[in-house]
């Protein structure tokens, strides 16, 4: 996937903003449609959130597939999308949108880089984002603390602490338990944000659990060897550990993408009934995309992804059909 030269010029028939799941499924079909496609993220690997954040977990809820792997998902849409040559702009930060005389936009990168595109599909999940911090941790970024888990083996047979009482602290404690040689999760609150079956799943795996607890302290040389947890009675413990797992969420803000014009809702882009914003020929579809009745699935972007591209494909072309046919009625 290469990247194009410092302040060079790309012109394609869409640019894709975001390249997750449905950035990428999006691509993939605007291929199908004889669209000629690039896609630019600021991260520096397709896969978006899924690749950033969870690569290792399972996911159930894509069609089709009764569990499948994050990273493996992304492989899939990769190869899907590679038939049509999309050109990948990764590491690069969409920050400017203008209309150039006789249709189309320039966008403008971070880098200097410009892209002339007809027409735009914001595809940026919750935007630009960043995990929020463990306040007594920071200093032990790299050295044992993680946000999020890119390789599970790197835990193999560690004391692992988990911090946090959402789906992502519960899913990190089922994916490591078989992995590491303890897990413990711990939570400030008795109650947690995540769904009801995956903490009876980490109940009954024994996992320890640790509520009404604070981290106070992380201990160690050039890696974690022990974290000091405060209880809300006044008691103090201190577990071993060779690693830390802040599953706290995420920060996010749409960033540059707030000053494209748009109309915008809690950070993200009112769309109609096809996925178009507020401005001709720019639409946006999945996670960021907004209208009644919205459900934020990696499914419900797909269908969103299909249905824009193919609006996309008749505001370009007047004459094309909305509906090109199904895909397995080609040669």
């Amino acid at each position: 996937m290469s990247a194009p030269s410092e302040h060079s010029h790309t012109e394609v028939d869409l640019l894709i903003v975001g390249a997750g799941p449905t950035g990428l499924f999006a691509a993939y079909y605007a291929g199908f449609r004889d669209l000629s496609i690039a896609l630019v993220d600021s991260l520096p690997e397709p896969g978006g959130q899924v690749t950033a954040m969870y690569p290792e977990k399972m996911i159930f809820d894509v069609a089709g597939f009764p569990a499948v792997r994050g990273r493996d998902l992304i492989s899939a849409l990769v190869e899907q999308a590679a038939q049509y040559k999309p050109n990948y702009l990764l590491g690069r930060k969409a920050r400017t949108l203008s209309t150039v005389d006789g249709g189309g936009f320039d966008v403008g990168l971070a880098d200097g880089s410009t892209i002339r595109a007809a027409a735009i599909l914001i595809t940026a999940g919750m935007g630009e984002f960043r995990p929020r911090p463990l306040p007594v941790g920071e200093d032990w970024a790299g050295r044992g603390l993680s946000y999020f888990v890119p390789s599970l083996e790197v835990h193999r047979d560690q004391d692992v602490v988990v911090v946090g009482g959402g789906d992502s602290a519960f899913d990190w404690a089922l994916a490591l338990h078989p992995i590491a040689r303890s897990v413990t999760l711990v939570h400030r609150r008795a109650l947690f944000r995540a769904h009801e079956a995956t903490v009876r799943q980490v109940r009954e795996l024994g996992v320890a659990i640790l509520t009404d607890a604070e981290v106070a302290g992380i201990r160690g040389g050039e890696t974690i060897t022990e974290v000091e947890l405060s209880f809300k009675d006044g008691d103090r413990k201190v577990l071993p550990a060779q690693a830390v797992v802040a599953a706290l969420g995420f920060l996010a803000d749409l960033g540059p993408l707030e000053s494209w014009g748009l109309t915008l809702e809690k950070r993200m882009v009112e769309v109609d009934s096809t996925c178009r914003t507020s401005r001709e020929l720019v639409y946006a579809a999945g996670d960021v995309a907004n209208y009644p009745g919205k459900v934020k699935l990696i499914a419900t972007g797909f269908g969103e992804a299909a249905t824009a591209v193919n609006n996309i494909a008749v505001a370009l072309n007047p004459d094309a059909h909305l509906f090109p046919g199904h895909s397995s009625n080609l040669p």
